[in-house]
């Protein structure tokens, strides 16, 4: 009798083992079932998506003294926030072709280096244009660390566990907007406005150092990998435009309905991600200490807003999940907006509720728009999908920054409610995808 052992498989490891099996059903269990290569890819996406944010975030918190510093209206800092996010949509649907055709991985890593060298290159900006072109710069990297991040822990992700695990991808949002926030409140109250805001940027070169870890540590889904080599439509911007013909379901249908969810989720948080910091500052005369201290309940409420939205869309479907918080969003901004003057403590309790609803409806995003898609375009979907929305939302800020002069920044910011009106529209034209298996 032969006492070798068979052959270890080469996928062996992408499983649990069996006491990691056993643990799936645990608070943790999504993690256990990613497997030790699933786990490296969660770490490597959420680290990504987290310093995504820190860069992201220096410019609003930075928003203030950048005025001051160009002698800009609200019309000019509420440009940067549109410009950013409307390049975003071409490296967003750019880096999703690049994942389609080179893999998840590589396409992380160049958007990662993207978003780092500009953010960095900003906090160089002579005059107000040179910084508007850096923050557009900024915007091809930033549009596609998501999607190609999402798309890579999906395809380790059980369909039982991808909406808890893809929410916990997108609480890192929160960790680097606290960072982000640490950061500001240190750097603004040591360093005088005109240097403090350049530090800021300067700080953006974090995210270099993922980059040698991914490289070393992280790789795409072997299965999934397979499926998407052995397809000739990948990366194809044409298949996810086709309508059905001959029996056969097209695409072109859940891309505009995808689109038009993305733009009412995004426009609706970005409104307030752009503007609350300037609100508090200027409407309520909050110091930088205090604008930290508030900003600390709203990005609290968000962290655990990402985690509970993530557990909800398994156990309620990525539709009912996010029906339920666009309708608790807009009435969280409208309840926000008309706080009236000298009620600080109100406004301070209800930054949690705010931060809570408004990343809720994120937590499924990440496995809806991956499983609306097939593996050969499954990065060109998402990317194009969910950056495309993130542009045309963009001009939600860019309205309350015109209107912010006449209207007060509290009163322009319903405008995100419509954002969010228009998200539960949309998803009357998009089906149910719980419980689906991605190859």
């Amino acid at each position: 009798m032969s006492t070798t052992p068979p052959p270890r498989s080469a996928t062996s490891d992408l499983r649990p083992a069996h006491g990691e099996r056993a643990a799936e059903d645990g608070a943790f269990g999504w993690l256990h079932a990613l497997g030790p290569r699933g786990r490296r890819a969660f770490a490597g996406a959420f680290g990504g998506y987290a310093l995504d944010s820190y860069d992201y975030f220096t410019l609003p918190l930075s928003m203030v003294a950048l005025a001051a510093y160009f002698g800009l209206d609200s019309g000019q800092t509420g440009l940067f926030t549109t410009v950013t996010l409307v390049v975003s949509a071409i490296g967003g649907a750019a880096a999703g072709v690049i994942a389609d055709r080179v893999g998840r991985v590589r396409a992380l890593m160049i958007t990662v280096i993207t978003y780092a060298v500009f953010t960095v290159a900003c906090g160089f900006a002579p005059d107000y244009e040179t910084l508007l072109v850096f923050r557009a710069l900024q915007g091809l990297g930033f549009g596609g660390e998501w999607a190609v991040g999402a798309i890579l822990v999906a395809e380790y992700a059980s369909a039982k566990h991808r909406g808890r695990t893809l929410g916990a991808i997108q609480s890192s949002w929160a960790v680097g907007w606290a960072l982000a926030a640490i950061v500001y409140t240190l750097v603004f109250s040591f360093a005088g406005d005109d240097l403090a805001w350049r530090i800021m940027f300067w700080t953006g070169a974090l995210p270099a150092l993922l980059v040698v870890w991914l490289r070393r540590r992280v790789h795409d889904a072997p299965a999934a990998t397979a499926a998407r080599e052995q397809s000739p439509q990948r990366g194809s911007f044409a298949a996810i435009f086709r309508p059905g013909a001959g029996g056969e379901p097209g695409l072109l249908r859940t891309t505009v309905f995808a689109g038009l969810l993305s733009t009412g989720v995004q426009g609706g948080y970005y409104t307030l991600a752009t503007w609350v910091p300037t609100y508090l500052k200027t409407e309520r005369g909050l110091s930088v200490v205090g604008t930290g201290g508030y900003l600390t309940f709203l990005i609290s409420g968000a962290f655990l807003g990402y985690l509970t939205g993530g557990y909800l869309t398994d156990r309620l479907g990525r539709r009912r999940n996010i029906w339920l918080f666009a309708l608790l969003s807009a009435v969280c901004i409208l309840a926000y907006a008309n706080i009236p003057d000298g009620a600080n403590t109100l406004l301070l309790v209800l930054g949690f509720p705010l931060g809570f609803c408004m990343s809720a409806i994120f937590s499924g995003f990440g496995s809806y728009l991956s499983e609306l898609y097939p593996t050969a375009v499954r990065g060109t979907g998402q990317g194009f999908t969910y950056n495309t929305g993130r542009a045309v939302g963009a001009v939600f800020p860019t309205l309350v920054g015109f209107l912010a002069d006449s209207w007060g920044v509290g009163g322009a910011l319903v405008f995100g409610a419509i954002g969010y009106a228009l998200a539960a529209l949309a998803l009357l034209g998009l089906p149910e995808t719980r419980g689906k298996e991605l190859a």
